[in-house]
């Protein structure tokens, strides 16, 4: 989305991609919410090789063998252009955006270091190769080792990242369609927490492709210990739950793949320009996880965006010094991207409370099968139901815990 916006800007823009293509080495769960996309390529959907228009959202949760779900469907989801998502398939997806960029490209590099001279990023090294440029720009995603080498950030803590994994299961669109209940060009995004990663912190994801399906589960690093299960592991467990093998019975896994995600939200974004340098979308920890919907994406995109726009001003001035750069930090704090990461500062404290991932998805099966179980027997009602599953399954300490946890992060 730089390259794009630079070039358009007429500025000589070349885009450095480790993997043989664009795309290559990305992978997400697979949804892009399009607002931030749709200022850099207005309806950009009539041409882009989305798969389908989420329509349908459902969120679970999960015990080993039941599943407490809450849906809802609308034509509100996508009514404009601007409130629209899509689930894409980065490979496909990152060749056509790279096409739209009118920069050079330069394939299957590995940048190896940056280039600085009297304090100022002057270019990049790549196998003894030396390119110089007025300013880059780090987009080389959650571990940032560029940004890291020169200080700006620091090596990441398991507990600021999550491993995800994940398979695409192919399937026929008409079955794809029958099974999710869907329209033709409709899409379901499935979030599951509790089963999935055996009580531990993450969840899984279920979201529908023209003809595939993108089935994961991501898991906090700092906690895989929480039980002897692994991730490939716990993908495994969760495409075999009752209520998730219905759905992709009979398909074939046509790619596997695996990617570290940023988990901490506002408190890992770390020195964001310097000197001919700015840092952008994952390498800058720009990722918010609320549990019933991820995002990531379209903060990379407008992060993109409001570098360029930077450059552009810097570019005009001749000035690439940290203080012109400095404009990026105020574009952030003015975007939607500060202001959504700023509401949502205490969610990560929040998703680190083990309550919501075994407590909870157990009182919730628990209340549901005795609410919906006819036996003949006396019913309590739904009070005191919800009273004895909180007995039975945690402690009052833990649940005034749960509880101010869900405060504070308001």
């Amino acid at each position: 989305s730089a390259a794009i916006v630079l070039a358009n800007a007429g500025l000589s823009v070349i885009v450095i991609e480790r993997g043989d293509y664009c795309g290559a080495k990305n992978m997400t769960g697979g949804r892009l919410y399009g607002h931030s996309l749709e200022k850099i390529i207005p309806n950009f959907k009539e041409e882009a090789p989305i798969e389908r228009v989420i329509k349908h959202e459902k969120v679970s949760l999960m015990t080993e063998d039941g599943s407490l779900d809450i849906g809802y469907g609308s034509a509100k989801l996508s009514s404009e252009p601007g409130n629209a998502s899509y689930t894409v398939l980065r490979a496909k997806f990152d060749q056509w955006l790279a096409e739209k960029a009118g920069a050079e490209m330069i394939n299957g590099i590995l940048v190896d270091n940056l280039l600085v001279e009297d304090g100022k990023v002057v270019g990049i090294e790549s196998d003894g190769e030396e390119m110089y440029a007025e300013a880059v720009i780090l987009a080389d995603g959650v571990n940032s080792l560029l940004a890291q080498q020169i200080g700006m950030k620091k090596e990441l803590e398991p507990s600021q990242v999550a491993v995800g994994a994940k398979e695409t299961i192919k399937l026929s669109e008409e079955i794809i369609n029958e099974r999710f209940g869907l329209k033709a060009g409709e899409g379901t995004a499935w979030l599951s927490a509790g089963d999935p990663t055996v009580g531990g912190f993450g969840g899984g994801f279920i979201y529908t492709n023209k003809d595939t399906v993108s089935v994961g589960i991501v898991a906090t690093l700092s906690d895989i210990g929480h039980s002897d299960i692994s991730v490939p592991q716990m993908l495994d467990r969760f495409k075999e739950h009752p209520s998730v093998a219905p759905f992709i019975e009979g398909g074939e896994t046509i790619e596997y793949s695996g990617h570290l995600v940023p988990e901490e939200g506002l408190h890992m974004i770390p020195e964001l320009y310097r000197d001919g340098v700015l840092v952008t979308g994952d390498a800058a920890g720009m990722c918010i996880n609320l549990g019933f919907t991820v995002r990531g994406m379209d903060f990379a995109i407008e992060s993109g965006r409001l570098a360029a726009e930077t450059l552009i001003k810097a570019h005009a001035m001749g000035d690439f010094s940290a203080a012109a750069l400095s404009e990026y930090e105020n574009l952030l704090k003015n975007s939607f991207i500060m202001a959504d990461m700023e509401a949502c500062k205490g969610f990560p404290t929040l998703l680190t409370c083990r309550a919501i991932f075994e407590d909870l998805p157990m009182m919730a099966d628990d209340i549901a099968a005795k609410l919906f179980t006819v036996d003949g027997q006396p019913s309590s009602g739904l009070i005191m139901y919800i009273i004895e599953s909180i007995a039975k399954k945690t402690s009052a300490r833990e649940l005034v815990d749960m509880i101010t946890n869900i405060l504070e992060a308001f």
